[in-house]
């Protein structure tokens, strides 16, 4: 399936982007500026059933991930430079990587694993009967959101398929990359909803580097865009190849 892309900037490198269930592009926009500030083409996608993108008859990981690399491959010269993805797009942008070998990848709480027991039954029911929130529950409940980010989460809820939650009702498929194919970063909220203690120990066993956001819930770039931001540059800035420069400056956490 071909996809919606979102395509910004002109620089050297290429960045692909990859969002979380029920959002969509939109929601990278502070990011994509970030990157675009760092010498970063970026290719944003829509996943099937999300944004300006088709819908599906069906919805999977694998098919997610099947149609980002379709979509993209012919706008890439090459390997990506770095794929990024948030929540169910970073367990679908580590699939991707296995196609497409970018040279750095960032999952930011990734959908790596799912709540067993009582506590998993739950989520699934949220996810399948919770009604979409009004602006004034979506503020309650998101604090450090901008306005801004909240308007954009209530416009790509509007266009959101929640069909896609289909797609999660084999929990199996939500595991970490069982290789790495490039040097791997992984930014996790402080409360993290699917990696505990255990999970993030397994990732770093298998060679990424995982940091937590203090007080930052599941969106860690909208809770706090600079902290992750500085993460982000940090991270690359000690890989050679992607070294990103000096005088691009993180800006503020405003």
């Amino acid at each position: 399936m071909q996809l919606a892309v979102r395509e910004s900037g002109g620089g050297a490198r290429t960045a692909v982007l990859i969002h979380g269930i029920m959002s969509d592009s939109r929601a990278w926009h502070r990011v994509t500026a970030e990157l675009e500030s760092h010498d970063f083409r970026v290719l944003a996608v829509d996943l099937a059933g999300h944004g300006r993108s088709p819908r599906a008859r069906r919805y999977s990981p694998a098919a997610w991930a099947d149609d980002v690399v379709e979509t993209l491959s012919p706008l890439l010269e090459g390997p990506p430079d770095l794929v990024m993805g948030h929540s169910l797009g970073a367990l679908v942008a580590s699939l991707v990587a296995d196609e497409l070998a970018p040279r750095a990848a960032i999952y930011v709480d990734p959908a790596f694993s799912f709540p067993r027991g009582i506590r998993g039954v739950a989520y699934k029911l949220a996810f399948a009967i919770a009604p979409r929130p009004p602006r004034s529950a979506l503020v309650r409940m998101n604090p450090k959101w901008s306005a801004v980010d909240v308007d954009i989460e209530l416009a790509t809820l509007r266009d959101w398929d929640k069909r896609t939650i289909l797609g999660f009702a084999d929990t199996r498929p939500l595991v970490p990359p069982v290789r790495l194919v490039a040097p791997t970063l992984v930014v996790l909220a402080e409360k993290s909803l699917l990696i505990t203690a255990r999970v993030a120990s397994q990732l770093r066993h298998q060679g990424m580097t995982v940091k937590t956001l203090r007080g930052t819930g599941h969106t860690v770039f909208r809770d706090d865009h600079g902290g992750f931001m500085e993460t982000v540059v940090a991270w690359l800035r000690g890989i050679a190849p992607l070294a990103v420069p000096e005088v691009a400056a993180v800006r503020s956490r405003a």
